[in-house]
């Protein structure tokens, strides 16, 4: 863990950069040290239908979600949260001087009774950082 979904308004299309934004904060989350690589997905939707604020056609948005599997405690959770969304402002500065832009970022514990899954990712991780990043 964790997964992050992003959820930006449609109107950002064409003025964000969707394949450069998921890698930072996809780096960002790994760059933490609390979450193994094996773990993280990363993966973005664009809101069709939304109001923001007033209304006006011209309001965006971008939402950071991470649900995370339980166990951290309270400051490394805040650590993370603290230095993901500072990648996240850093990269949608640009954007955020440009427009009326409401930036979010929240980190949500999975319950790990409700919880379901079955995952080799973190195996062939290994496997390919042992053979220099090869398929």
């Amino acid at each position: 863990m964790p997964h992050i979904v992003i959820e930006y308004s449609a109107n950002l299309r064409g003025r964000l950069d969707l394949p450069a934004f998921l890698a930072t904060v996809h780096s960002a989350a790994l760059d933490t040290g609390v979450f193994p690589a094996g773990g993280i997905r990363t993966r973005a939707y664009a809101a069709e239908h939304y109001v923001i604020a007033d209304g006006h056609p011209d309001n965006t948005f971008v939402h950071v979600g991470l649900r995370i599997g339980p166990g951290r405690d309270l400051d490394t959770r805040k650590r993370a949260c603290e230095t993901i969304f500072a990648a996240v402002r850093q990269h949608l500065a640009p954007l955020y001087e440009a427009l009326p832009l409401g930036i979010s970022l929240d980190m949500q514990d999975i319950d790990p009774v409700l919880r379901c899954r079955q995952n080799n990712l973190h195996e062939y991780v290994e496997r390919r950082a042992s053979k220099g990043g090869a398929a």
